[in-house]
């Protein structure tokens, strides 16, 4: 039997919306429960539906930075913070997708607890329908409740480590150049970083000579 187009239309319309209701109860899965923090609430994350290694955990970690130094490892994802006794903090992170990756050193001049978000210009040209702001404490804010603010030589480089309301982001190619991170890990950051720390986030090269090569190079600029 031959469908009218009025069928195929209204076919083609419940099958969307079935796909969002599936969507959305899917990335309903990725939170279990609220929790109250600087008089806002923020929704916790389902470690559960979390692969282990994304999970915050301490580890060893060879490096030759100083205890204190934030390092990412953009290409397989983590976030270090160097400790003592050749250990590190390590953080499951979302990085920035293809054309939005960066590299470089900087430190952190500036934190904030439930911050604004305000997307720069270049982002809003890309995506007009962006709002001009918005405020902290937003269940739609992407920066959840912590934001670091990387800096070099006092200049903002528009980068900050932050949380992030896509949860399922973290462990992937996500972001237009900022540092994912779980709202319950970018808030035990937040704690453990004071001003001033220094941050190193390596260059997403697979080969090892060239690796080698633009590690050598990253005190040169600024983050590329």
């Amino acid at each position: 039997m031959l469908l009218s187009r009025r069928e195929v239309v209204l076919g083609g319309i419940a099958a969307a919306v079935l796909h969002a209701g599936e969507a959305s109860a899917a990335a309903k899965d990725w939170f279990s429960g609220t929790a109250a923090d600087n008089g806002f609430t923020y929704r916790k994350t389902n470690f559960s539906k979390v692969n282990p290694k994304w999970r915050r955990q301490v580890v060893k970690y060879y490096s030759s930075e100083p205890v204190g130094t934030v390092v990412v490892d953009t290409r397989h994802h983590f976030l270090y913070l160097i400790m003592e006794n050749k250990t590190a903090i390590r953080y499951g992170v979302g990085v920035g997708k293809e054309g939005f990756k960066w590299f470089g050193r900087s430190t952190v001049d500036r934190k904030a607890l439930w911050p604004k978000w305000t997307p720069p210009p270049a982002m809003r040209q890309r995506n007009p329908d962006l709002p001009e702001s918005v405020a902290g404490g937003s269940p739609s804010n992407p920066l959840g409740p912590r934001a670091l603010y990387l800096h070099r030589d006092g200049a903002d480089t528009g980068y900050r480590f932050h949380g992030t309301i896509q949860p399922w982001s973290i462990g992937t190619d996500a972001s237009s150049g900022c540092i994912r991170m779980f709202n319950e890990d970018v808030i035990d950051l937040y704690q453990r970083c004071p001003i001033g720390t220094a941050t190193q986030v390596l260059p997403h090269i697979a080969d090892q000579a060239d690796r080698s090569q633009a590690l050598a190079d990253l005190d040169a600029g600024a983050p590329q």
